[in-house]
């Protein structure tokens, strides 16, 4: 039940902020139309072709991290740890302030620009990877919402532009799962 109602959450909010963080590049929402249409092509969207949506997932990793979209997380030690001259023993409880890592301009250079590409540097699938958002580490919840969230988002790109209302601002309200404080509106043409 947890599993179910996170996912939901999860998913529901990693949508939103993609297409939010979409309608303001146009850059990015052209390389993954692009990418969308030679993976697919009129074809249907399967199971088989979304592994091969490379920059797809490059998009929801940087959607993760601009968004901060989960800021905190916890982690039991499993062994003992040692930071500077503490030592953390194991079986703490550790709280993780995974938004102000997200933020590190030491590793994120300009933190606050939206741009997928940085995830095509190996090393910035490993950093991300080690914070449980990719690879081995990756929690259920956020590996059901990278595939719903990539089958919606191969949809609507590969039929749809989307764009941005002008004017609105769009704020943050940081909780367990970040959203936006008041409602967001997007708009759409059809692609030719």
């Amino acid at each position: 039940m947890i599993f179910s109602l996170a996912s939901c959450i999860i998913t529901a909010k990693l949508c939103t902020w993609a297409i939010c963080f979409l309608t303001t590049s146009e850059e990015v929402q052209k390389k993954l139309h692009k990418e969308v249409d030679q993976v697919f092509g009129k074809g249907p969207v399967t199971p088989e072709k979304i592994e091969h949506l490379r920059y797809c997932r490059q998009v929801l990793c940087e959607t993760v991290r601009i968004a901060k979209l989960t800021p905190v997380s916890a982690q039991l030690q499993d062994i003992e740890g040692k930071i500077n001259q503490f030592i953390i023993p194991r079986e703490t409880l550790v709280l993780y302030a995974l938004g102000v890592v997200l933020q590190d301009p030491n590793t994120w250079p300009l933190p606050h620009k939206f741009d997928p590409d940085r995830f095509d540097d190996e090393s910035a699938m490993k950093t991300f990877s080690s914070l449980g958002f990719s690879g081995t580490q990756e929690c259920p919840e956020l590996r059901f919402a990278y595939t719903v969230t990539t089958v919606l988002l191969s949809v609507l790109v590969k039929r749809l532009h989307l764009l941005s209302v002008e004017g609105q601002v769009i704020e943050t309200k940081y909780e367990l799962v970040t959203s936006s404080r008041e409602e967001a509106w997007i708009t759409v043409t059809k692609r030719h």
